[in-house]
């Protein structure tokens, strides 16, 4: 039965989120007994003083099923406003992304309870559609994917398989603290309205496969709606953006935030981000920040980022162009094309030492079709380059010389002539694939 729930061909490759708990010891179970192929790994906190009992329980659960099983410690350091709970939520998934392979599926054992519980604490931070569809099935993962094949099980049908098997399970007694919303909600609030509602836990849980088909749509019409007022570089166009209802600029902005990976906007936030596009040009409010992201208007373009306007520091770098080279600092990836025409001069290039350094001040380049040399701010000023922006502008050197200015010019003498085999160089915003949580 569990098969048909994955969706998945039978050679996918699994990777079981293993914390020893009744679920995922129950999810492990039923995949090994289903013949699917699967590995586990086991998140060590360090956070409570039991933490490597767990370890080994769950250590000992997959020899005895002769499952492979991988034990992760990470630290955890204390999120302010969100205690260590959310920052241990954090660690674990960004230790899991670490250790997922290309084409790899991350399987959690999350059930309908919890999905239940999910929409209702949603419900009671205000949240919207996207808030209100709680946990995906299946969502796009670091190299790889995640999907939740235990959403349509209740809680109560894995604890009876778990007794047919004669299963044994880790009791992390955390999960009893009133002091934590989600367990005031599953020990106190949904036991009451079961007695009233017996479908309760069922109704949420469809009430999230509702709201995930509105945010289906919603996302689709948004994806429209950025290609019509994209700018380029990441940016939107403000005159475009004005002609489209309030309604619909909300919805732009959420979903091109988080599809760049950045942390989403509070109402209040949104409203002020909202009044920035309505007020142009008059608006004195230039910039709204909160944490894990900014967005500022420069000139018509808002732009979006992952931190404030400090200055962007990175190391010089050797590049071969035979392979992408990324630059985590500066959120960029630089990859090289082969052209024809256009671009650099692979003639030039050859046998020369090739760098990518960052700015410093006091660049000059001269463009093809140009007698002199102009400075490399004048060229991003006249270009509206925003000036945090110019920071993560990777340049890339031919021994001491200054060949192109990302993928935006070549300098002279290295640009190639018409019909000359060449390479171009492609630079691509990478700032929402580092540290990114799940849906």
């Amino acid at each position: 039965m569990l098969g048909s729930r994955l969706g998945f061909a039978t050679n996918t490759p699994f990777v079981v989120a293993l914390s020893g708990g009744g679920d995922s010891v129950a999810l492990l179970n039923a995949l090994n007994e289903a013949g699917w192929r699967a590995r586990a790994v086991h998140v060590d906190h360090r956070l409570h003083p039991d933490s490597g009992r767990w370890a080994d329980a769950c250590a000992a659960l997959c020899s005895k099923l002769g499952v492979s099983c991988q034990i992760e410690q990470v630290r955890v350091t204390e999120i302010p406003e969100r205690g260590y709970e959310a920052a241990a939520r954090e660690a674990r998934y960004a230790r899991l992304r670490e250790v997922l392979g290309a084409g790899e599926v991350l399987l959690t054992a999350h059930h309908q309870d919890d999905q239940a519980e999910t929409v209702l604490l949603q419900m009671l931070r205000g949240a919207g559609v996207a808030g209100m569809s709680a946990m995906p099935a299946v969502a796009p993962f670091g190299p790889g994917r995640l999907a939740r094949p235990l959403l349509s099980f209740r809680r109560a049908a894995l604890r009876a398989y778990l007794a047919a098997k004669g299963l044994a399970w880790i009791e992390d007694e955390s999960n009893q603290d009133l002091a934590r919303s989600r367990n005031i909600v599953r020990h106190r609030v949904l036991p009451r309205m079961t007695e009233h509602w017996p479908g309760t836990i069922a109704t949420l849980a469809r009430s999230a496969r509702h709201a995930a088909q509105a945010q289906t749509l919603l996302d689709e019409l948004a994806a429209q709606d950025v290609a019509a007022v994209h700018c380029g570089r990441g940016g939107l166009a403000m005159s475009q953006l004005v002609r489209l209802s309030v309604a619909r600029q909300a919805n732009l902005i959420r979903f091109w935030l988080r599809r760049r990976g950045l942390a989403l906007p509070s109402e209040a936030q949104l409203g002020e981000i909202l009044r920035i596009v309505a007020d142009r040009p008059r608006s004195g409010l230039a910039v709204v920040q909160w944490p894990g992201a900014t967005v500022r208007r420069y000139r018509d373009s808002l732009v979006a980022s992952d931190a404030c306007v400090a200055p962007v520091e990175w190391d010089p770098q050797e590049w071969d162009l035979s392979a992408p080279l990324v630059i985590v600092a500066a959120g960029v990836r630089l990859r090289s094309k082969p052209a024809t025409g256009t671009g650099l001069s692979l003639a030039r290039l050859a046998g020369r030492p090739v760098s990518v350094r960052p700015r410093v001040g006091g660049e000059m380049c001269r463009l093809a079709g140009n007698r002199y040399r102009r400075s490399l701010k004048k060229l991003l000023q006249e270009s509206a380059v925003p000036p945090w922006e110019r920071a993560r502008l990777p340049l890339l050197y031919i021994g001491d010389d200054l060949a192109a200015v990302g993928d935006r010019w070549v300098c002279e003498p290295y640009a190639a002539l018409a019909s000359e085999p060449s390479v171009r160089l492609l630079v691509e915003d990478v700032t929402g694939e580092f540290g990114d949580s799940p849906p």
